[in-house]
């Protein structure tokens, strides 16, 4: 049993490594920053959730003890990576996108990003 633990919790740091090699690769390998935003912030979400699955295994089965920090830890990453990632995309969309160039909604309404008080502020936008 404990052969079969140690496997598990070595595929997982592998898991988690992988992802990590990969998501560097594609923040320095991809070509505009939505590309560069989408590859760390899923290595993120995979690869730490993986190691603190990891942790959390070898923690129970050496130690006979459950924590709760690797839970806090994931439920941090996991709540606000994508929420960074979200911001970005539109801080993005409006620094590099000419709103006339965005395609149309398909709706009477307007593109979230681009709220009224923002287009009275500045019309070119």
């Amino acid at each position: 049993m404990e052969t079969a633990v140690e496997i598990l919790v070595a595929l997982l740091l592998v898991v988690a490594g992988t992802f990590g090699l990969i998501g560097s690769f594609g923040l320095v390998r991809l070509r505009d920053a939505m590309q560069r935003l989408h590859a760390p912030t899923k290595a993120t979400t995979i690869g730490v959730g993986a190691a603190l699955v990891a942790s959390v295994i070898d923690l129970y089965h050496y130690r006979a003890a459950l924590t709760w920090q690797e839970l806090l830890v994931a439920a941090f990453l996991f709540i606000t990576a994508p929420i960074t990632a979200l911001f970005l995309a539109r801080i993005h969309m409006h620094r590099s996108i000419p709103r006339k160039a965005l395609p149309p909604t398909g709706t009477a309404q307007d593109w979230a990003t681009f709220d009224a008080r923002i287009k009275d502020a500045d019309p070119d936008i």
